[in-house]
């Protein structure tokens, strides 16, 4: 059975168990009693249940990388080191640091509020929807999962209706570790059914995936003033200089581009090299793609594509760049491409132009198109022109260098002599730039997130009225000389204290 079989057998399979937008109303109130008993729950608690979700992963692993790659047409090592993983990296992560992320948090009280004690405390935000992709349906639904959880709140998990195998297993995964009622619901429907659940006032939304449907959340979350963090898109840019080690840029470069068949939003979609460089490193590019073989079985290197629309996009990329005047080095021309395939050989572009759609729109296939430049500015200057902004990579043996050019990235993270690797980091923060979303995940800033970040100010309450307050009578030049004394060049810590006993004098009358 091919992995485009098995798709559409898993998902008529999944049709009974489809969830009714009728039902959100119940699904959220639901959704709001478990958060009442969990939110209440000692850290260590919630924490104990993600370790146990942690052992079952282990346990589960060989299980779970098959429904992912059956789902998605990703090889299986992929979908275990790209996917199972990352998510038990994540958990560990939150086992080490969620605790200290979410402590109450001493802060610094200004000289002005002499006698007052100041903090920041994290509370669970209520009921947080996420909306997940098809492309890691795994990994990015169960790294903003847990780190919701970690925060105390409940969950509804909308996952992408192409991959509703993934979606069961999540809710399997959670039932078996015995989370309370109602803390982790998973529904399945398509986009009417997730654009009911943002409609159903959640307390937070989490959405990964394309820029238009990030936009149409927006629309809806904006007026209602619902916090939201929107993973997007990105045309993720590689700058290759000539003092690069060209052996393990090329690697990185078909890694990067090809890696899942090219739907990553961090694959390397634009490939820049020193025009010094560039026909060696070009012929080199050739020569190790083709050696690349597309397929599911265990010899193979690149999985199939996921959607059959998908692959529809990809050809209008290469066909319109084709059509004006790109060269097509490995792979096969879109006109002979199988109907109905969802397999797609790796394809190498050159003459490529800045303006092509498959410089400036996110391709998400399997595609790698090149160009020459002359200086660092010229480099610069092409990467950062692109609407998104999510990863960039910079390859030089010259580190001083490379951190110089990271430092002008457009991009919300970077890597240099390396690709895609940050957002399997739990300890960098990972979100986008421009269009490629809005908010963070994972690091401290992960969890925190998702939790509401209450300052807070104690006062003994033993004075009758503070310096500030009502009747202003007589305090305007006392105030004065505290600006003076305290705020200019000329510090003066004498005037400011008499002046500053004058004001509490004042406060103890009446």
């Amino acid at each position: 059975m091919t992995n485009s079989q098995s798709r559409i057998e898993q998902s008529e399979f999944i049709g009974a168990s489809l969830t009714e937008i009728s039902q959100l109303p119940t699904i959220i109130s639901t959704a709001r009693a478990g958060f009442r008993e969990y939110s209440q729950m000692p850290i260590d608690q919630r924490l104990n249940f993600l370790r146990k979700l942690r052992y079952r992963l282990v346990e589960r692993q060989d299980e779970i990388s098959d429904v992912i790659a059956a789902s998605t047409g990703k090889i299986k090592v992929e979908a275990l080191t790209t996917e199972v993983m990352v998510v038990a990296d994540a958990i560990l992560h939150l086992e080490k640091r969620a605790k200290k992320a979410l402590a109450t948090t001493r802060a610094k009280t200004p000289i002005t509020f002499i006698g007052k004690q100041s903090y920041v405390e994290y509370k669970a935000r209520g009921v947080v929807a996420i909306i997940s992709p098809w492309n890691f349906p795994f990994m990015l639904a169960m790294v903003p999962a847990v780190e919701a959880l970690a925060a105390g709140n409940a969950l509804i998990i909308k996952p992408s209706e192409e991959t509703p195998p993934v979606g069961m297993l999540i809710e399997s995964l959670f039932q078996e570790i015995g989370m309370p009622p109602g803390v982790v619901q998973v529904l399945y429907g398509g986009g009417d059914l997730g654009e009911a659940l943002v409609r159903s006032s959640p307390d937070f939304v989490h959405f990964t995936g394309a820029v238009n449907t990030g936009r149409a959340i927006s629309a809806v979350t904006g007026p209602e003033l619902i916090p939201t963090t929107l993973e997007l898109g990105g045309k993720d840019p590689m700058i290759v200089f000539e003092d690069a080690n060209i052996k393990r840029a090329v690697n990185g470069a078909i890694w990067g581009a090809f890696a899942n068949s090219g739907q990553v939003c961090m694959s390397v979609e634009r490939l820049y090299v020193h025009n010094s460089i560039f026909d060696s490193f070009l012929d080199l590019l050739v020569q190790e793609t083709s050696k690349l073989n597309v397929g599911n079985d265990a010899n193979d290197d690149i999985g199939t594509m996921t959607i059959h629309r998908q692959v529809e996009l990809v050809k209008r990329h290469v066909k319109a760049a084709l059509d004006d005047g790109a060269k097509l080095l490995t792979g096969d021309h879109p006109d002979t491409w199988e109907e109905g395939s969802l397999k797609l050989q790796p394809m190498i572009l050159t003459n490529v132009k800045q303006d092509m759609a498959v410089m400036q729109e996110e391709t998400f296939g399997p595609v790698l198109p090149v160009m020459r430049f002359d200086s660092t500015e010229e480099a610069i200057e092409l990467a950062n022109d692109s609407r998104f902004g999510l990863t960039s990579s910079v390859w030089t043996q010259d580190l001083a260098r490379g951190k110089r050019v990271i430092s002008r990235m457009r991009t919300a993270g970077a890597l240099l002599n390396d690709v895609l690797l940050t957002i399997g980091n739990p300890y960098l923060p990972y979100g986008g730039n421009k269009e490629s979303g809005v908010g963070y995940e994972h690091a401290d800033l992960g969890v925190q997130n998702f939790s509401l970040q209450t300052a807070v100010m104690v006062d003994r309450g033993r004075k009758l009225r503070e310096v500030n307050w009502f009747p202003y009578l007589g305090k305007e030049e006392l105030f004065q000389d505290l600006l003076q004394s305290y705020w200019s060049s000329t510090r003066n810590f004498g005037i400011f204290g008499l002046s500053y006993l004058r004001l509490l004098r004042k406060g103890r009358k009446g």
